[in-house]
């Protein structure tokens, strides 16, 4: 039996109104491809959680040029200082997901703050954020005052073991990767250290080249110019492998502490619900840019490592980085200042 629709005074067979419906639904598919234009077709906003001038700014603004110039859009800055970085990840949390929004992420509010502030965030790092890429990571050195008596690794264990709790070291905050660098070793390598807080790295370090204190873990640009000038003597660097700065300065790792590694990081990362095509170009135009010989030597020469791989590398190396820190705060009963 053939069965007819009717519409007023229009009667349809029902293949007619088949066809019709889907030239329909084809012509506003069309519409609406038309109407979504690729992505980016505006400018694109990052956030920095640092000052203008800081680490982070200046590596941030190294990529957003060369995106400016990939994608024929402005992409901006803006810099959110305040509570050790929190307030910017807060807010690039809480910005629109529609991908015109996207966060530099450091290590502090992402992997460690979630431990050492449980319950104080104003973000949950791992629900509201979503990865993109990491972009580098950078290690410390271990650098001790010249008059200490050893050279390596295993002469600083030696040394330490036989005067517990006598070695001093600096650190220039709580929750800081050089305080959980020397909290991290003592735990790994069960010698026992005095901790000696500063205010700043900056003091920190003048203590240290002072005699006034014994040793310090801190990021390459701020340790190698007082080892060349022999103020300070390096002793091992964190990074899970050696880097091409320091070609003879060993691990911690391959020194006789099998598994310690630390790094502050940077990640890209946009608000929980941007979408997927969004996050893959991002990730795609981003291995482009890193890809490029100037963008990887302006990275090193600063003691940066690229660091770029997929956003499921991204969002594993987070998950590892909270359970690491999280076992280190947890385990030496770090609290927040």
């Amino acid at each position: 039996m053939k069965r007819n629709l009717c519409f007023g005074h229009l009667r349809l067979n029902m293949r007619t109104y088949l066809v019709l419906s889907i030239v329909t639904t084809a012509l506003g598919l069309g519409q609406a491809n038309a109407q979504s234009p690729a992505y980016p077709n505006k400018a694109v906003k990052v956030i920095i959680p640092g000052g203008a001038g800081s680490g982070p700014d200046t590596l941030t603004r190294v990529l957003t040029n060369k995106l400016a110039d990939l994608w024929g859009q402005a992409v901006v800055t803006e810099n959110v200082v305040g509570a050790g970085g929190n307030i910017g990840h807060e807010r690039g949390a809480k910005s629109p997901a529609d991908g015109y929004t996207l966060l530099l992420g450091m290590i502090g509010p992402m992997a460690i703050n979630p431990s050492l502030q449980e319950g104080k965030l104003g973000f949950d790092p791992a629900k509201d954020l979503m990865p993109i890429s990491m972009v580098s990571r950078y290690p410390n050195i271990l650098a001790v005052h010249p008059s200490i008596p050893a050279r390596n690794i295993q002469e600083l264990l030696a040394y330490a073991r036989s005067n517990p709790g006598k070695l001093r070291y600096g650190t220039p905050g709580s929750g800081t990767t050089p305080q959980l660098s020397a909290v991290m070793f003592s735990l790994m390598a069960n010698v026992k250290m005095l901790e000696v807080p500063y205010k700043s790295s900056a003091q920190m370090t003048t203590d240290v080249i002072a005699g006034h204190i014994d040793l310090m873990f801190l990021n390459p640009a701020a340790v190698l110019p007082h080892v060349k000038a022999g103020a300070l003597r390096a002793i091992a660097i964190t990074s899970p492998t050696r880097q091409p700065y320091v070609p003879d300065l060993p691990t911690v790792t391959e020194s006789g502490v099998p598994g310690f590694e630390v790094s502050s990081w940077y990640g890209l990362f946009a608000p929980a619900g941007t979408p997927a095509s969004v996050i893959a170009k991002v990730n795609a135009d981003l291995h482009k840019i890193m890809a490029q010989p100037e963008v990887r030597e302006q990275f090193i020469s600063r003691g940066d490592e690229p660091f770029a791989g997929t956003p499921e590398q991204a969002a594993n190396y987070l998950k590892s980085e909270i359970a690491k820190w999280n076992k280190v705060i947890k385990s030496a009963s770090i609290k927040a200042e």
